[in-house]
């Protein structure tokens, strides 16, 4: 089967700096990472091509993973940063080359839980989905709120939400979360990946049996046509390593028909990316 990881990243450090590297906690993965590391665990794990997702509120960095894009057989597309508040925001994503699929910002940093409903904010996600692209929501679970006025507002925008929203996998809790989650899933056009759970697991000791009842959620809310596989590499190498993230996906998906994984691990990516050439 074709597979398709739709969350990654790649960083090097010698290029500008990365602040939020800083914390002793991050020391692991304190170091640079390019495709040429990332493509022989993809190939081991089956996955063919990729999503390569911003990590710095940088336009600099945004148009370097273009570059990296157009000169790759693995990165099938770039979710990239832009001012969203700019009043140039439109002009901005005209002028990028080809090979961008999404935007994302960082809400997860912003300290207003409210930050998506902001009017230049909403502005500029208007500018996305004139774009023709889709809009990584990357929340906490406080900020669904707002994230789900967001998505009613802009029903013309396709909504990406990244690592669940990060639920609080580690100590078991889901309210309320999962109320705000079923809530989000009644929009049709917010997708869910199924990304960055070991991380928000307890790190030296998680077990599938762990994020199952988060996965299940996602996939029985947003239904596998709307859930993507993602692999969140290599911030997940704080919990595990890219084959154990795979295999957890796997595990937790052996339950769907062969068509519905086809969905997870590749063609729900496509759809709301629209990969070109995956």
């Amino acid at each position: 089967m074709t597979r398709i990881d739709a969350h990654h990243h790649v960083w090097d450090l010698s290029s500008r700096p990365h602040a939020w590297l800083d914390s002793d906690a991050m020391a692991p993965v304190r170091r640079t990472f390019t495709l040429d590391d990332l493509a022989p665990h993809a190939a081991a794990a089956n996955v063919t091509r990729t999503v390569l997702v911003q990590v710095l509120p940088d336009l600099g960095e945004t148009r370097e993973f273009l570059a990296l894009a157009a000169g790759s057989e693995l990165v099938a597309g770039v979710v990239g940063w832009i001012d969203l508040t700019a009043p140039d925001a439109a002009d901005t994503l005209a002028e990028l080359p080809a090979g961008l699929v999404g935007v994302r910002h960082g809400v997860q940093s912003e300290p207003d839980p409210a930050w998506l409903n902001r009017p230049d904010a909403r502005r500029g996600l208007a500018a996305v989905a004139a774009a023709g692209l889709a809009y990584d929501l990357l929340t906490l679970p406080h900020q669904l709120p707002a994230a789900i006025d967001t998505v009613a507002a802009l029903p013309e925008l396709t909504f990406v939400l990244d690592h669940l929203s990060k639920p609080p996998i580690a100590t078991g809790e889901l309210e309320p979360w999962r109320a705000r989650i079923r809530e989000l899933a009644t929009h049709p056009n917010v997708y869910c990946k199924l990304s960055g759970m070991v991380t928000e697991a307890d790190w030296a000791s998680w077990q599938v049996s762990d994020l199952r009842p988060y996965a299940e959620l996602i996939l029985e809310t947003f239904g596998p046509e709307r859930v993507m596989f993602g692999s969140d590499w290599p911030v997940c190498l704080l919990a595990a390593e890219y084959e154990q993230v795979c295999a957890a996906a796997d595990e937790l998906c052996a339950g769907l028909s062969a068509g519905e994984r086809a969905d997870v691990f590749a063609g729900t990516a496509r759809r709301a990316y629209k990969l070109s050439r995956a």
